[in-house]
């Protein structure tokens, strides 16, 4: 999986992306398809802001944001929002179908 950083107006800590690749990295088992993963880091006077964008094969791409004082509550937010996007779609995919038809009809008498 390739991810990419981009830094706007600002300079990110080598702790900050090794982190940020490791989380990212760690999304791979909720999604066996994740292919790419792009995060931006922006500094606004006193406003830290992330967003990430996930690129799953044969799927739309899934889009977080966060922000906080510091980089690091706005990476875990964005990782924390991914995380529940992929779980979210995973569970949608798994549990489409109805119940079994021994459930609905029960065991003659």
């Amino acid at each position: 999986m390739r991810v990419q950083f981009v830094a706007r107006h600002c300079e990110i800590p080598p702790s900050i992306r090794a982190r940020a690749e490791e989380q990212v990295r760690d999304l791979q088992r909720f999604d066996p398809r994740l292919s790419s993963a792009s995060l931006v880091f922006d500094a606004e006077r006193h406003l830290k802001k992330v967003e990430g964008v996930l690129v799953l094969d044969g799927t739309e791409p899934a889009v977080a944001q966060g922000e906080g004082d510091e980089f690091r509550p706005a990476l875990e937010q964005v990782v924390d929002r991914l995380g529940r996007i992929l779980r979210r779609r995973r569970d949608q995919a798994t549990n489409h179908r109805g119940p079994k038809l021994s459930e609905v009809v029960g065991e003659p008498e």
